[in-house]
């Protein structure tokens, strides 16, 4: 138990990220940026909150769910305006983000924060025999944002113009849907997501480092990937992209107990998507005549 509720804690983050990430690829985008942005997110946000006296969370949260819709929706200006492939974009925005963020910073972390961010909130806690089991607030915080993606992606119309979109895009234009109002969405939401969690990072660290989240982007579209979703469009879900998280998570932290050397870790982690993604594409290699026995 206590190694699951470990488990929980360290990959919140991932699991914030992995629910934003996956309304843009349902949309048929793709964004590489989110992860720098949560970055420049929880800089801008702790150096605000400090000049204004430290503030609270209700403040914090405001502060870095508003910037990170901001630079989300900088993202769907240009693919949308300027007609820029996605993958573009969010490179381009990538590094024109990070590269401000470390220049601006000069790549020192931030210590002094506020203390309501730097204490620890606990939500639940079992004991055991030895120490004790605890969930703390940036759990509550993956649920509460996983749950209210799921009900606008499901129970909403704007989510199921968003599948419409990603699976047929000239088809939902021609239904009349609003394709800036679903592009605005999808990055906007990914944005918001990403300030969530690049405030939940540094209450986790209890520091700003510049550069703590570089890199995370590709695991966490690779997890998102994994859980379902296509790069393509129009097929995606939550579950599967909380899923996707938790099994890489569950890899990585069954080879750390069997002593296996973290430079194994991509390795299989590979494998394993490369093993999933062909399971789920083999009906396309079977012969005609078994498909149609499968149909049957």
């Amino acid at each position: 138990l206590q190694n699951l509720f470990d488990l929980l804690n360290n990959q919140s983050v991932n699991i914030i990220f992995a629910v934003g990430l996956v309304v843009v690829l349902i949309a048929g985008g793709i964004d590489i940026s989110f992860s720098v942005a949560a970055s420049v997110v929880q800089y801008v946000t702790v150096v605000l909150l400090m000049q204004l006296g430290g503030g609270n969370w209700a403040l914090g949260l405001q502060l870095a769910g508003a910037t990170g819709i901001a630079l989300g929706l900088a993202n769907a200006l240009f693919i949308h305006r300027f007609r820029i492939v996605s993958i573009i974009v969010t490179i381009g925005t990538f590094n024109v983000f990070f590269g401000l963020l470390m220049y601006l910073s000069r790549g020192r972390s931030l210590y002094d924060i506020p203390d309501w961010l730097y204490d620890r909130i606990t939500i639940l806690s079992i004991p055991l025999e030895r120490g004790s089991a605890t969930l703390y607030l940036p759990v509550l915080v993956m649920l509460f944002m996983g749950t209210a993606t799921w009900v606008i992606l499901s129970k909403t119309g704007l989510g199921r113009q968003s599948f419409g979109f990603g699976a047929n895009p000239d088809a939902a234009r021609r239904a009349g849907s609003n394709v800036a109002w679903i592009q605005a969405f999808a990055y906007g939401w990914l944005g918001l997501c990403a300030g969530i969690a690049g405030l939940m990072q540094a209450h986790i660290v209890r520091e700003v480092v510049p550069n703590a989240l570089y890199g995370r982007e590709l695991d966490i579209l690779a997890a998102v990937v994994l859980g379902g979703a296509v790069l393509g469009g129009g097929r995606g879900t939550v579950l599967g992209a909380v899923l996707g998280v938790v099994l890489l998570a569950l890899i990585q932290n069954g080879l750390n107990l069997l002593g296996i050397t973290p430079f194994a870790f991509k390795m299989i982690v590979g494998a394993v998507i490369l093993i999933a993604i062909t399971a789920s594409n083999a009906d396309r290699l079977l012969p005609e005549s078994l498909k149609s026995l499968k149909e049957v």
